[in-house]
């Protein structure tokens, strides 16, 4: 039952700044991969940002590279996504993920999703 507590998202306009937040309900340990997708209205769900959380690898989607940035709590098992010089086309949905490791092998665990609305 551990869940994803998204925080953050907001409406803003363009060239604003905001930091979206997820983090664990319940401490955990296993965490292989944290990160975050969008969803804007009529277009896939696309992934943004991920880390690797042992060796902090990150991985930038093409349209974010220079203005977003993910970084990790690992006492608080917690993901930021920094977002720099928001443009309308960064309205989304964004949806904090998970990968977390066991023995059987890795589980996708997923946010309810945060709303992020650009204005111009």
């Amino acid at each position: 039952q551990v869940q994803l507590v998204e925080s953050g998202g907001g409406l803003v306009q363009a060239g604003d700044s905001l930091r979206l937040s997820c983090a664990a309900s319940e401490r955990t340990f296993n965490i292989y991969t944290m990160g975050w997708f969008r969803q804007a209205p009529g277009k896939e769900r696309e992934s943004v940002a991920t880390i690797r959380w042992s060796s902090s690898s990150t991985y930038y989607a093409d349209s974010v590279k220079g203005r977003f940035t993910i970084s990790r709590d690992n006492a608080k098992n917690t993901v930021y996504l920094q977002m720099n010089s928001l443009k309308p086309e960064d309205t989304a949905v964004y949806y904090c993920t998970a990968q977390l490791t066991y023995s059987s092998g890795r589980f996708n665990l997923w946010g309810q999703g945060t709303q992020v609305t650009v204005s111009s």
